[in-house]
């Protein structure tokens, strides 16, 4: 009888599986100018770079937080720089001045103190987000591997100048600035920079993105109503075995984009709420006065109830009735595309059909040129209090809309013409 051969204990059944940890070989890469033993790679437990170097008998590594190869290379050089900096000066009070640091190094403290601010609340993992791109995109690859001492006017001006080529809009430069003077901040406080550099001066045009008129807003209400079941035209033009970022099942115009626009227009919602709003945020009221009290998830700082106008009783009721018919409605159940356990991609399954009942209508864009959206019934449901409500103060308004009367001031309200409320213009106080 023939036995099988033990196995040794370096056969291959006895080998460990590489771990998720393990470099990527063909991704390792040197960096040009540095040691070779400086290099970046990928491991398939993260999407960003890792950077690692041998220093003194020790392997450092580091994620750099980036998915730009480019990127990577230049945070690995403010790595090894900072590194090397450490953990090779001289001891003694005289080497006790901090040493000049790259703008990558300090842009990359900067980030992890804003991500400490994010977990404590103070704004949302998307603007984090923002940060970070607009960080690896553009800013970084600019001024990133320089000393923070030799960026002044002319770096920056620089910078500027190269986003305005690339036709980034004078308020989204002016962001970009703010990021910048972060990190400048940042060093001055570590005794980097004895001051912070001339910033190159951005005038910046708020172009409000325009509500509708009360016409236009019958418009789109119809055609929305009218489309209710149509496929989308994209549908024609997709094949059997065509994909699309939207199932199939999607394509069709569902009810929900018509009471969203009549909803959003009388309840001065953000597009944000309509993912997030569930059946146990809404309460009706019945008194003097009949609306809906709306206790919605706090959003940029704001976390004050809601009052709707008395058409979203009706809306509201519709789309309750709806829900109970196909089985939901339950507190936890979500309004608008319920049936979309994504929410991100349910309000963009909206916007997609709310695009089409604009292209339809004519009104894509308003009168300024600007590219009509969700917010756009935002800006029609506040404008309509301003037009039609009889003597509304601006505080009151800001505070249901959960917003600033600044805010109302410059773009809310920054279409309205004296003519359209020529009534009360032309009103007297009663003796």
């Amino acid at each position: 009888m023939h036995l099988a051969q033990p196995l040794a204990a370096n056969d291959v059944a006895f080998r460990a599986v590489r771990g998720r940890t393990v470099p990527i070989p063909e991704t390792l890469t040197s960096i040009p100018g540095y040691p070779e033993k400086l290099r970046i790679f990928r491991i398939k437990a993260s999407r960003f770079w890792q950077v690692r170097c041998w220093f003194k008998g020790k392997t450092y590594t580091r994620s750099l937080r980036t998915t730009s190869k480019r990127n990577a290379m230049n945070l690995a050089r403010c790595f090894f720089d900072e590194l090397a900096g450490r953990l090779f000066r001289p001891e003694g009070d005289e080497y006790d001045v901090p040493a000049p640091r790259l703008f990558g190094q300090l842009a990359e403290a900067m980030f992890m103190h804003e991500a400490e601010r994010q977990v404590r609340g103070e704004f949302s993992r998307g603007s984090l987000q923002v940060m970070r791109n607009r960080l690896d995109l553009h800013i970084l690859p600019e001024l990133g591997t320089r000393p923070i001492q030799a960026i002044g006017h002319v770096q920056l001006q620089a910078l500027v100048a190269r986003l305005g080529r690339e036709g980034f809009s004078s308020t989204t430069i002016a962001q970009y600035l703010v990021i910048v003077r972060k990190v400048f901040k940042l060093a001055r406080q570590l005794g980097q920079v004895r001051e912070m550099p001339e910033f190159p001066v951005i005038k910046v045009h708020s172009t409000p993105r325009g509500g509708f008129s009360a016409g236009e807003y019958a418009r789109i209400l119809r055609a929305a109503r009218r489309l209710c079941g149509h496929e989308h035209p994209v549908a024609k033009t997709l094949g059997e075995s065509k994909r699309f970022w939207i199932h199939r099942d999607l394509l069709k115009m569902p009810p929900d984009v018509a009471w969203a626009i009549g909803f959003m227009v009388n309840t001065f919602i953000r597009p944000s709420d309509l993912k997030v709003m569930r059946h146990r945020h809404i309460e009706e009221v019945r008194g003097s006065h009949v609306y809906l009290r709306m206790n919605l998830p706090e959003t940029k700082r704001h976390d004050k109830p809601v009052v709707s106008m008395r058409a979203a009783v009706r809306i509201y009721k519709a789309v309750k009735a709806a829900a109970v018919m196909q089985g939901g409605g339950g507190p936890d159940d979500y309004l608008f595309l319920p049936q979309i356990p994504n929410r991100a991609h349910a309000l963009a399954v909206l916007n997609f059909h709310f695009q089409w009942v604009l292209k339809e209508c004519g009104l894509t864009y308003g009168p300024l040129g600007q590219r009509r959206t969700l917010y756009s019934l935002r800006h029609t449901s506040i404008s309509f209090r301003l037009l039609y409500g009889q003597g509304i103060d601006m505080l009151t308004l800001a505070r249901n809309a959960r917003t600033s009367v600044q805010m109302i001031e410059r773009f809310y309200a920054a279409s309205l013409s004296g003519e359209m409320n020529v009534g009360l213009l032309h009103s007297r106080r009663g003796k």
